[in-house]
């Protein structure tokens, strides 16, 4: 299942921002306490992403937010300005959480009080998912089932390639509706010589110079006659963030290489390219429905007797 025919290659592609903190990330978790987040380590992913919407108003796009829920309970009205904008709100879950490394319980907890923290702020549906560093693989394909009787409609939690912490190289490429009922939006990888390069954005989109991203995105769009969608966090378009210590050479290399670069290239990207929400690049409109899940009640009584995940 593509969602598209007669090989008419779509004009849009989807934008997406992964929104979560400087301090959420993988490379740091061996270094951050959770209890730190916002305390020692000061938010900034507020400031950041009305950044971003800035930027996203000054080119007249529309994007995907995937938020996570701990940002969304910090930053109340953040969810609302999103919505205000014009934009799609999606979940990142909770507690950025690996969906790999949680168990069946504990990540149905963590879907359910995001989507209905989400949704609660903003007065909207909630379609999307996208699970924190793609952590859904053959491991947890139960989170498939999962996320449908939370009642998401789309995830796009899978990157087809081979990477130290995350990566389905065997899995399929491009938008397919699942055995579980839900559709998956891999992140995109370009196949050169048999093997899968990723070109979907975050580092890589940092590491590469602009003019090779961009031929990747033309050759992409041209050789699979699919939208391309692309991914980013309000944390790469901010140099003067804290530096952190502790962390491996690997990690501060990838966390902190051309963040000074990010937001002209991101404004280059806008204006080269056509770009909407996941939702309406997917053509997900008849696809799923607009109606609130039959699992909405069912999930705020579960809620109830949840404890903090923060």
């Amino acid at each position: 299942m593509n969602g598209f025919t007669n090989n008419i290659l779509p004009t849009t592609n989807a934008l997406t921002i992964d929104v979560e903190d400087y301090f959420h990330v993988e490379a740091f978790s061996s270094v951050v306490k959770r209890e730190d987040w916002g305390n020692k380590y000061p938010l900034r992913v507020e400031k950041n992403t009305h950044r971003i919407l800035n930027i996203l108003d000054q080119h007249d796009v529309k994007a995907t937010f995937f938020i996570l829920g701990w940002v969304a309970e910090a930053c109340p009205n953040l969810a609302r300005a999103i919505v205000a904008g014009g934009h799609e709100l999606a979940s990142h879950g909770f507690a950025h959480q690996h969906a790999n490394k949680q168990t069946r319980e504990t990540f149905r907890q963590d879907i359910c009080r995001s989507k209905q923290l989400l949704e609660d702020q903003s007065g909207m549906r909630v379609h999307g998912y996208r699970a924190p560093s793609f952590s859904i693989g053959l491991g947890n394909t139960w989170a498939f089932e999962e996320l449908q009787q939370a009642g998401f409609s789309y995830t796009s939690s899978t990157y087809p390639v081979k990477h130290d912490i995350y990566g389905t190289p065997e899995w399929p490429r491009f938008k397919h509706l699942r055995q579980e009922g839900i559709i998956e939006i891999p992140i995109p990888t370009l196949n050169v010589l048999n093997r899968n390069v990723p070109i979907g954005g975050g580092g890589y989109f940092r590491l590469y110079p602009y003019a090779l991203s961009r031929y990747f995105i033309e050759r992409f769009r041209q050789q699979t006659q699919q939208p391309f969608s692309f991914y980013f966090h309000p944390w790469e378009i901010d140099p003067m963030q804290p530096q952190m210590h502790g962390i491996s050479i690997k990690s501060r290399v990838r966390h902190y290489l051309n963040l000074n670069r990010m937001e002209a290239r991101i404004h280059r990207l806008l204006s080269d390219f056509q770009w909407d929400t996941m939702y309406n690049t997917y053509q997900l409109h008849g696809l799923v429905s607009d109606e609130k899940s039959s699992n909405q009640e069912d999930s705020r009584q579960r809620l109830s007797s949840l404890g903090q995940l923060r």
